[in-house]
């Protein structure tokens, strides 16, 4: 009886039940696109890491996990060739364009021979100094082919396009990226090829006490490191995203029950007269919450989907991922801000008085 009445109450203010319904979605797809785009995003920072084929990473003092915080001098890449189990050794130089997209310039025949070689889906290599090379991935987003000039703080050509997953999304000559942006003989970082991996960790070790102030890391240790907890600011930031979803689903909540208890005065009277107690009252809104919630949560994950799409559309450099085990977390985050917004409400629907009650105009 008590689960019909409350469905037909929803029913019955179709509008203003589905706007609560799609509200509560909001929040719980805002904390799914957070999740997802940081963990996509360190995701492919960690591919494309791991795309280099190095077993060892050098970066200057102070640097963080993601943040290339200055450079070194290239002179460190010979003085690295010359160390014990060390095969290869080549630098990069990373200058940031935009908020999200960054240009790597690398020593093309040093990178293929540590990483096994850029696969061409079009062109080819680069061959004059205001030449680069864009992956799949960065030219779908912009309509580029081979042949193509883009404006990227300066105006580049496009030699050749290659599959994504090593390092970069835009690669350029070391040298000349080093001549454009007044970096001579300076490099982001250096990425270090052993004679075999089971030398890493005392190749590590060796490096660390030679290279006292720098950044030696094993790539997968490095990797290991871009997580959504190693980042203070984003950790912080996904918080906040939480904090204030939990915010939006009270106040929705709050405004559609509290509405909800004004436009039924005379039915809470009426049941009160036909004996019904207080904690029946609560009960029927708090129903009625419920079912927004689950529903909410519901539309939230369905629009995440969407969400996805547009991101793969307008911002493919920056993927998403679907991340299940943050679905029942993002709908108890809805259902609890919900219930905290229905609680007013409710205790006011169970106070009220019936004469008063059935007397509302």
């Amino acid at each position: 009886m008590i689960q019909r009445l409350v469905v037909e109450n929803l029913k019955h203010r179709p509008v203003r039940t589905l706007l609560s319904a799609v509200a509560i979605g909001v929040q719980v797809t805002m904390i799914l696109t957070l999740v997802g785009v940081s963990q996509g995003v360190l995701g492919d920072i960690a591919a494309r890491s791991r795309g280099t084929g190095a077993d060892v990473l050098v970066r200057p003092p102070g640097s963080s996990v993601l943040a290339f915080s200055g450079n070194m001098p290239q002179g460190i890449v010979g003085f690295l060739r010359k160390q014990p189990h060390v095969a290869l050794a080549t630098g990069t130089l990373v200058q940031t364009i935009g908020n999200f997209d960054s240009i790597t310039g690398i020593n093309l025949d040093e990178f293929n021979s540590m990483s096994g070689g850029l696969r061409y889906l079009a062109g080819g290599p680069f061959k004059g100094p205001d030449e680069i090379i864009v992956d799949n991935v960065f030219a779908g987003s912009r309509n580029l082919k081979p042949g193509d000039t883009i404006d990227l703080g300066l105006t580049w050509r496009i030699a050749g396009i290659v599959e994504s997953g090593k390092l970069s999304h835009i690669f350029a000559p070391l040298d000349s990226l080093q001549e454009k942006y007044s970096a001579p003989d300076k490099v982001s970082a250096i990425y270090v090829k052993l004679d075999t991996p089971a030398n890493t960790d005392m190749a590590v070790k060796q490096l660390n006490e030679k290279l006292v102030d720098y950044k030696v890391f094993s790539v997968e240790g490095f990797v290991s490191l871009i997580t959504v907890d190693s980042i203070p600011i984003l950790k912080r930031f996904t918080n906040v995203v939480v904090a204030l979803a939990v915010v939006v689903g009270f106040l929705v909540v709050f405004l559609s029950m509290y509405t909800a208890v004004l436009e039924r005065t005379r039915e809470i009277g009426i049941l009160k007269a036909l004996g019904a107690s207080p904690g029946y009252i609560m009960s029927i809104l708090m129903r009625e919450t419920l079912m927004l919630a689950f529903a909410g949560a519901i539309a939230g994950i369905l629009m995440s989907y969407g969400t996805q799409w547009i991101m793969k559309v307008f911002v493919p450099t920056m993927p998403m991922l679907i991340v299940h085990t943050w679905w029942p977390w993002a709908a108890l985050i809805a259902l609890t801000g919900s219930l905290i917004g229905a609680l007013y409400p409710g205790l006011k629907a169970s106070r009220q008085d019936a004469i008063e009650a059935l007397a509302y105009d």
